[in-house]
């Protein structure tokens, strides 16, 4: 048995464990179960339970949960709208998560899948320094997809800032928390105008019966 003040007592019968709590006013604790004998402790059981459901908020709040975010072009998405994918893409792997980029294709854009192969090879350029390649690009129906995750210096680099600002929120002082990240849906390429392609041949055609 452990005293309360973590000094070890031994191996004592129940009722002499259970009177030395009463007597010290606190509770008798099996905090190992699985001992042999079990361990017991003397201690605030309320206290205790406080602190052990803190201990596991912050075990559960310093867990790096990765998300897998998506991340859309079109073989038309100019150099300018690639750049600005590529710096979301870099912010989102930069926070710990996947990102899986997807090229679509529309009418004749199926016949030229080597523009996006091309963009894609482009892209990974752009991030190697912070990727793995978990998907190489292939082709999905009508999409051509690749998947990127994190190198651990990425998660090494998240767990150094968790350090810093835990020891800034003990110290009471403010941490910069992590920049906020882009939102898939305004990185969204799949407009609608895009048909542009198969429309103009169906329009020659009227002309022509006209």
């Amino acid at each position: 048995m452990v005293a309360e003040d973590g000094s070890n007592l031994g191996v004592l019968p129940t009722d002499q464990a259970l009177k030395r709590a009463q007597e010290v006013g606190l509770d008798l604790v099996e905090v190992n179960p699985k001992g042999t004998p079990p361990v017991c402790k003397i201690l605030d059981f309320g206290k205790y339970k406080y602190e052990e459901k803190k201990k596991a908020a912050e075990a559960k709040r310093k867990q790096t949960v990765v998300e897998v975010k998506e991340v859309k072009i079109r073989p038309k998405t100019d150099e300018h709208d690639l750049n600005v994918k590529i710096r979301a893409i870099r912010r989102f792997i930069e926070a710990g998560n996947k990102v899986k980029v997807v090229c679509r294709f529309r009418g004749r854009e199926m016949m030229h899948p080597q523009v996006a192969a091309g963009q894609l090879q482009d892209i990974m350029k752009a991030i190697e320094d912070l990727v793995n390649v978990e998907q190489r690009p292939m082709m999905e129906q009508r999409t051509m997809a690749m998947l990127v995750s994190p190198k651990p210096v990425v998660f090494q680099r998240l767990q150094q800032l968790q350090r810093e600002r835990e020891k800034a929120r003990e110290r009471g002082e403010h941490h910069p928390e992590p920049a906020e990240q882009p939102n898939e849906d305004e990185l969204d390429d799949d407009d609608d105008d895009d048909d542009d392609d198969d429309d103009e041949g169906d329009e020659g055609d009227e002309d022509e019966e006209s």
